[in-house]
This record gives structure tokens, sequence and C-alpha cells, in this order.
């Protein structure tokens, strides 16, 4: 399942619809968001997840990872606790899916966990997944987004703290920028983030925050290659997952994504 796509931001009304749109373009696996198995305050029920199963069977399609929308800026031993139970939840369902990798969040900021506390509490959490994943053959693949994980001095860290092979990183090649580092300090950050990798989010576009544009990939100010060499350099043999960020043909655009990775990551 080397090339795939992740279910934001793309074709089809429905999970099957995408799913569908994912097999005909020619894409080989998807990133399934927990929302199409696990809706937003429902109850835990493993059915949506044998029923998402039964649609990729369907259309030859692969789960390369399981989004897990979890929150590891915690302290709080209760707090943690209830994050560890959940994610051996979502684990559950990422199993059936045939997936052992979820995409897991850093976290969001919060008052009761002040900036310097930030690695020292996604480490606590990460640390805390290590047992149930031990025994369910589950990877953490924790994603560089959004305020907090897309620091390196945050992230990097975190995973240098827990050192379990099951403990490693979603690679967006984008979110880094979008953070507001440096184009030119990409390149170091993508070799140093390299030997973790479980995952990816290959994704292009131009500037930070307010000013950030999606684009098609090859078509925006992301050096894209320096994180494929990088990911090769460190024998990365997983799934190769385009993201797109653009405002016009959703359809267009992932089958853009899709000719640039085939062109240059390794099959």
């Amino acid at each position: 399942m080397p090339f795939g796509l992740i279910h934001y931001n793309a074709p089809g009304d429905t999970f099957e619809e995408f799913v569908q749109y994912a097999a005909t373009t020619g894409f080989d696996s998807i990133e399934v968001m927990i929302y199409d198995v696990w809706p937003k305050d429902a109850e835990f029920d493993p059915t949506r997840a044998h029923e998402a199963k039964a649609i990729l069977d369907k259309h030859g399609i692969a789960a390369s990872a399981l989004t897990a929308a979890n929150d590891f800026v915690q302290l709080d031993p209760a707090a943690i606790q209830q994050q560890v139970d959940r994610m051996q939840q979502v684990s559950q369902l990422a199993q059936i899916l045939g997936t052992n990798v979820l995409r897991t969040e850093g976290g969001q900021p919060k008052d009761a966990v002040a900036p310097e506390k930030w690695a020292e509490a996604i480490a606590g959490c990460l640390k805390a997944c290590v047992p149930f994943c031990q025994d369910m053959n589950i990877k953490l693949a924790v994603d560089n987004h959004g305020v907090v994980s897309n620091d390196p001095n945050v992230l990097l860290p975190a995973l240098e703290a827990v050192g379990s092979e099951y403990i490693g990183s979603n690679l967006d090649t984008m979110n880094l920028r979008w953070w507001g580092n440096a184009v030119a300090d990409l390149p170091g950050i993508y070799k140093a983030l390299a030997p973790y990798v479980f995952h990816t989010h290959m994704k292009d576009g131009t500037g930070s925050r307010a000013e950030y544009k999606g684009a098609v990939l090859g078509h925006g100010e992301i050096p894209l290659m320096t994180a494929v060499n990088a990911l090769k350099e460190a024998g990365y043999n997983g799934v190769w997952c385009a993201e797109w960020e653009g405002k016009t043909d959703k359809a267009q655009g992932y089958a853009d994504c899709l000719a640039w990775m085939k062109a240059n990551c390794p099959g």
C-alpha cells in the first residue's frame, strides 16, 4: 500500500463514495478518520469499523492508519488514564480495519499545562500507552500538527524520552512550515524526524498561519524531495499518504498529488 490519501478535504459525500474515488483514481490505501468509525459523542461500538472494513475490502483499498483524535497534553493522572483507556478502544477499531498505526495527536494547549511542560506531558501519555501497544502490536505515529507538536523542540524530545519501537511520528511535510518554521530549516527537521516515522502526510503549500495556502504536491514552497530522501535514507517503507488542502477541484487535486508521489516516491 505505497500510495494513499487521508479522508479529509476529499471527494465523496459518504465513506464508500470516498473509498470508491480512491480506488478508481489509483490509490492503494487511505487513512481512515476516527469519525468514520466512531462518530463524535457516540458510544463505543465496533460495528461501524466492521462496516468500514467491508467497504475497504469491496474496493480493494487498505487502511494505512486510523486517526486517533487524542489529546496528550495532560499531566493529571486521571486525565492521562482517560486518554489511555480511550486509545485502547481506538486501537481495537484499528485492528478491525486491518492497520496497526494510529495517527496520534500531540494535543492542545491548555491552562493546566505550561508550554515548557508540553514535551513532558506528551511523553508521559505515550509511555502510559506503551504496555497496551506492545500487547496489541499498535504503533502510535505522533503527528506534527497544531501549535504544540509542530515545534520540533517539543516533538523530538517527547519521542526521545519514550524510546520505544511502538512510538514514532507521522511526518506532515507542510505543517512544520505552517507553524512558522523557516523553509530553509525544514530539511534538517525532516532528517531528525525520519528515523521515527511510521506514516506520512505528503503536503505542499506556501506561507504560515494566516498566510498559509495549500497546493498540489510540487507546486508549493516545501522542499518535498528532501523529506523523501531523508525517509529513504532512514529505511522508511510505509505509505506515502497525500493530504491536499487546496480550495479548487478536490478530485483533481488529489489525483495530481498521486501523480507526483508516483513520480518521486519509492513504490
